[in-house]
């Protein structure tokens, strides 16, 4: 079976069509998906979806582009972190990309969510688009490294993969590596060791090639490992097994 190691599925394009997706997941044997939370005021409404269905697991966050927002605090995060159904906090972390200006909030933020990691002792579900230095620093700083994690939808160096790795955190891609464009982060692919691996969609974004520019969803995320297969000259079946047993390695929670 392949997981996908983070979604939106309740966002509203793809949570009007739970029902067939679901079915499209089961017929492609993808058996668990991550609803990755974005901000607090529709947290309530994510859990009420995972809480419907076995497939779907959570967790709580605020991520770095959404400026006019709820603000979270370490307590805040810790005390949801605790719903049966919460197996991680994030996603947090920095993108410069979208956002310009004095970004101080952007990384006090990140820093609560690490503090808040590290007393619930859940991984952490990382965001870094043209903020791979800071991003690094802050990890280092706040001690990451003792609770872990994924640098999720990966497009940055081997050298940033390797920083990230040596402080117990998975790299996790997405539809992007199936461009044609993106041959760097096809290297990465290739180079990475098994056990650090993670297979996502980041739906309803980044479909796949055959499907890029369509709507996304968790169904999908079989593209991901087939190219990942290709590009190592492996069996889809040694992506599969591996990204799936670092998913459970990971999200232990889910076991629990």
């Amino acid at each position: 079976m392949f997981v996908d190691s983070h979604c939106h599925v309740d966002f509203p394009k793809l949570i009007e069509q739970m029902p067939e997706i679901l079915q499209r997941m089961q017929t492609n044997q993808v058996s668990h998906a991550l609803c990755v939370s974005v901000n607090l005021p529709d947290w309530p409404a994510l859990i009420a979806l995972v809480e419907q269905y076995d497939a779907l697991w959570a967790s709580v966050g605020v991520h770095p582009d959404y400026e006019d927002t709820v603000e979270p605090t370490v307590q805040e995060l810790v005390s949801r972190s605790a719903h049966p159904r919460v197996v991680a906090i994030g996603e947090t972390g920095l993108d410069y990309f979208r956002l310009s200006g004095d970004l101080a909030w952007q990384r006090e933020r990140f820093r609560c969510h690490m503090r808040a990691a590290r007393e619930c002792q859940l991984p952490l579900i990382i965001h870094t688009r043209s903020a791979a230095e800071d991003t690094l620093r802050l990890m280092r700083e706040e001690g990451a490294e003792q609770v872990g994690g994924v640098l999720h939808c990966f497009t940055e160096s081997w050298e940033v993969a390797q920083a990230a790795m040596d402080m117990n955190f998975y790299i996790s891609f997405s539809g992007i590596v199936t461009f044609k464009t993106a041959l760097a982060l096809q290297e990465v692919a290739k180079r990475l060791p098994l056990d650090r691996l993670l297979i996502e969609t980041d739906s309803p974004y980044l479909a796949p090639v055959p499907f890029r520019g369509k709507l996304n969803d968790p169904s999908k995320v079989i593209h991901v490992a087939e190219k990942i297969a290709e590009l190592r000259n492996c069996t889809l079946k040694t992506i599969e097994e591996a990204s799936t047993s670092n998913f459970f390695n990971l999200f232990n929670k889910i076991n629990n």
